[in-house]
Order: structure tokens, then sequence, then C-alpha cells
């Protein structure tokens, strides 16, 4: 049997380089596709570059290449716009990105299918219902889905992500499985996030600190216990599509606890400047991870302290190698 097959979408975005980083290392033959809107082309990039193929391609337009001969085993769709920024800026683009860069991969693997499909979703399809008291923490991935605030541009990421669920559902495709990230973070996220966030103001010292949402709650997730439960479940031969949380329930922690953490790496005590959470920015956040130990016996292994200390000691290095 040769080395396993893979395509990933977003390839050279966050989730996307240590999903290939973590199957290169396994013996995967791996293909990228980016067009670079939000993935880099850096120095971590460069690294995997000689031991990976890439496409260079605009998902929003049909996929212009032919697979293997083979085909491919998996096909991961992580390409998409994020962020809280992006979203709250342009809502028509990511409605127009996500779901046109959906439609077009089914379209693709409908004509070259793949052993299995991957697609990369969102907290955020819970984060309404549970918002509004529908359901109930931790949440499951068989509650209601509600948007609080449709017409609010925040809407339109998750409005995205649970179409291209039900597209990619019902696309008649072998081995569908959908990955709802849940506040995943790690080396190499970019700045769009809370945690990066703070790395940065306590790289800058910055006294007082400012926190936004401080008495809000959230589990966060390293980025390589998502990598090995994305792997684990697309692997999985049941044909059946599944719906599965993915993150860390273990440590659930307050914002402005959150921020204390940051500033000890950093080896200072600024005061806590603490402002009100961005406009729909949900209280809580906490999944229900049932479905995924019982389907693959997920246990994250990488703690939250444990996890902030990688992530702050690669920024900083970044932050060192990148000064004049």
């Amino acid at each position: 049997m040769g080395a396993e097959r893979v395509m990933i979408t977003g390839g050279a975005g966050f989730v996307g380089l240590h999903l290939a980083r973590h199957l290169v290392s396994g013996g995967s033959e791996v293909t990228l596709v980016d067009d670079f809107s939000r993935g880099r082309q850096d120095e971590n990039f460069r690294e995997l570059g000689e031991h990976v193929a890439l496409f260079e391609h605009d998902l929003r337009e049909p996929l212009p290449f032919d697979p293997p001969d083979d085909g491919f085993d998996a096909v991961y769709h992580l390409a998409a716009v994020v962020g809280v920024a992006r979203v709250s800026q342009n809502a028509a683009l990511v409605l127009d990105v996500n779901l046109r860069s959906a439609l077009n991969v089914l379209e693709w693997c409908h004509r070259y299918p793949p052993g299995a499909l991957f697609l990369s979703s969102t907290s955020e399809v819970a984060d309404g219902a549970a918002g509004l008291g529908l359901t109930a923490y931790p949440t499951k991935e068989d509650g209601p889905f509600a948007l609080a605030a449709p017409a609010a541009p925040r809407a339109s990421y998750a409005l995205s992500k649970v179409v291209a669920e039900s597209l990619f559902r019902q696309s008649g495709l072998s081995r569908v499985r959908i990955g709802r990230y849940h506040n995943i973070y790690g080396p190499r996220m970019g700045d769009e996030h809370v945690i990066p966030q703070f790395v940065a103001r306590a790289l800058g010292r910055l006294d007082p600190f400012p926190v936004y949402g401080g008495t809000q709650a959230r589990a966060f997730c390293y980025i390589e216990d998502a990598i090995d439960a994305t792997v684990a479940l697309t692997r999985l031969p049941d044909a059946d599509p599944m719906v599965v949380n993915i993150g860390n329930d273990r440590e659930e922690i307050r914002i402005d606890r959150l921020a204390d953490k940051v500033v000890t790496l950093a080896g200072y005590r600024p005061a806590l400047d603490i402002h009100p959470a961005p406009a729909g920015s949900p209280e809580r956040r906490l999944p229900d991870l049932g479905r995924l130990r019982d389907a693959v016996g997920y246990r994250p292994r990488v703690s939250l302290d444990e996890g902030l200390r990688r992530t702050f000691e690669w920024y900083l290095a970044e932050r060192t190698r990148t000064e004049p």
C-alpha cells in the first residue's frame, strides 16, 4: 500500500500548515491549495514547501487541476474567511468566499471522489442558541441553530458555516467529516485572536493592559491536540457523515484570568484595563466532547499553561527575528 495522498485547502493558513506538517511527518503525500489572501509564504511555509505540492488558486473559481492517478485518500477543506475583524468589516466577502469555495470543492469532489472529506466548521454554529438559552452548556453537536442578531455582520460567518455543513452532509459523498473547532490556538495563528493579541500587548509591556470582555469564559485547545483529533476523525472508516466538536473542555477560563497567565509569562504585573466585550461575542463557549471521545478516544494532551508557554515563546522568537 502506498503513502496516503491528501489535499488541504487553505494549506498555508494556521490550521492548514500545522495539519500539513503533521501529515508530512507521518509519510503522507500532501497537496496544498491556497490563494495567499490569508496564508503566508513565510519561513515556516518555506520549510514545509519542499515536501508538498502547491497549487495557488482562488477557490471562488472551480478547481482547475486533476488529482493523482489514484485520487486523494482525503480532502481537508479549511479555506475560509475567518476572524472577528474581517467578518465585521466585510460580511459579503465572508459569504461569497466561504460558500463559493465550499460549492467548488464539493463539485470537484463529486468528479473525483476522495476517500474522505473533512470540513472545518466553527463553535459559532452553537453560540447563538446557547446565548439565547435554547441549549445547555457544554454545547452538543445536535443542538438548534439560531442567529441572535441576523442583521449583524458577524452573523455572516456562522451562517456561511452552517450552510456549508448542510451542503457537505447532503452531498452523498462517503466519509464526510465536519469538525467544529472551539478556540484553537498556537504558534503562527496570526494576530487577530485573543491569545496572540494578549501576547503582543505583553511583549510590548503595556500597562495598563487592555482586556475586552474580562468576565467571559472560553475553553482553549492547543493546535497539536486539534490536529490529532482532526486526522483521527477523518481516518475513521464509517461511511456516514459525522459532525463533531473539536476542542478542550478541561480548562475553561475567564478572559481576565487568561490575561493574568500571559503577562506572567512576560514577567511583569500590569494593571488590567477591563473594557466591554466586542458586540456579539458570546459570554461562554464550552464544547461537549463526548462524541469525539467515543469516536476516536480523544484526550487533549497539552495543558493551557504549556500551550500558552509554547505560543508565547514562538511569538517572542518571531518578534526577535524580525526586529531591525
